[in-house]
């Protein structure tokens, strides 16, 4: 130690590779004080990490906000670059060695190496929510060993991180309601019932499965609208109505429930069981309710969808529509030209934003 103030935590120590690391608890309030991001004005390699995206921190913090009573978060791993030491409660007692206090120079800094986004919407948070700020959150504290070793840890902490499939989020998502929804439908509908992939978003051929559990929750927002949503029961009526009158203009999903057809093999030579075309044909289904005086006529507006060939083969109608070289497209624009392509064949007008992505379709393909 060398300066004659310092800051003091309660902390457990432990070691890997060799080295010795410490776990503390940190109030919430102090964080912003304490952890410093790396000088984003730096160039890269002259950082310990990468540079913060601004646009995520509102939405983590509103995630803190409207969860203030059941939101988690991991611990934060900082590297302090300045003297420190470790006392343990007991050098005798076994049980208690490990437990101690760990005192930090107030002269060091502390950088974060993992956890920094958190960090700044926890800041964001407290400005909203001062109460937030006598909790705790777990910081790993490792000794600076120069930006080699703190860039070498960073890479280190993300090697192995792996994001969590689209369908998997949405399964034990029980804060969404349009998850809530989707995974009613998946257990209910006649249409999605034992159908329905709720871990992966990405089907092999031999899956039994025909939809992912992430293409109807996407093709659910885009359907209903955050207030439709809030009625549970009434936003899974409808979405279910709404299914069940598409699901009977499709044979091949038909096919599939009687075991005339194996879902892989209606994966391989047809689109219409894919993320585009659900989301898609959720954006028609918005249109018609919207436009329509009252409850619509489902079956008599969907009557045409059966004229539609679906069938990866027809390149004409998909390729830079809902296909892109052969293989599903999943921006935007292409659920836009997907869901311009239904309207057309059920005779719907397209919206000015629709028409000109389709003008701007049809001059590119002249």
């Amino acid at each position: 130690m060398t300066s004659p103030f310092s800051y003091t935590f309660p902390a457990i120590r432990g070691v890997q590779a060799g080295r010795e690391y410490y776990v503390s608890m940190c109030p919430l309030r102090l964080l912003a004080k304490l952890f410093v991001f790396d000088n984003e004005e730096l160039m890269p390699e002259l950082r310990a990490q990468r540079s913060i995206n601004r646009s995520r921190i509102p939405e983590i913090a509103r995630y803190i906000v409207s969860n203030s009573g059941s939101y988690t978060f991991s611990a934060i791993t900082a590297s302090i670059d300045g003297g420190l030491s470790f006392a343990p409660v007991s050098e005798r007692d076994t049980n208690h060695f490990r437990m101690g206090t760990l005192t930090v120079d107030m002269d060091a800094k502390f950088i974060v190496n993992d956890g920094q986004h958190r960090r700044a919407a926890i800041e964001l948070a407290i400005e909203e929510r001062p109460e937030l700020g006598d909790e705790t959150i777990a910081v790993v504290f490792f000794h600076d060993r120069g930006l080699e070793r703190c860039q070498q840890m960073f890479a280190d902490l993300n090697r192995h991180a792996v994001k969590p499939s689209a369908s998997l989020s949405v399964l034990y998502d029980h804060r969404n309601a349009a998850a809530s929804v989707a995974k009613h439908l998946g257990l209910t509908s006649r249409v999605f019932r034992n159908l329905i992939e709720s871990e992966r978003s990405s089907l092999s051929k031999r899956s039994r499965k025909l939809f992912t559990l992430s293409a109807l929750h996407f093709s659910i927002l885009e359907m209903l609208s955050e207030q439709e949503l809030e009625d549970f029961s009434a936003a899974s009526k409808k979405c279910n109505e709404f299914w069940e009158v598409i699901g009977d203009q499709i044979p091949e999903w038909i096919y599939v429930r009687e075991g005339r057809m194996t879902a892989g093999e209606v994966r391989q030579d047809f689109i219409h069981s894919h993320a585009i075309v659900l989301q898609a044909l959720g954006r028609v289904g918005k249109f018609i309710y919207k436009a329509g005086a009252g409850q619509p006529n489902l079956k008599t507006v969907f009557s045409n969808l059966r004229e539609i060939d679906w069938s990866r083969s027809n390149i004409k109608t998909w390729e830079g529509r809902a296909m892109i070289g052969g293989r599903m497209a999943k921006n935007s624009q292409n659920i836009t030209l997907t869901c311009n392509e239904i309207k057309r064949t059920l005779g719907l007008p397209l919206s000015p934003e629709e028409q000109i992505i389709e003008s701007a379709f049809a001059a590119a393909r002249q």
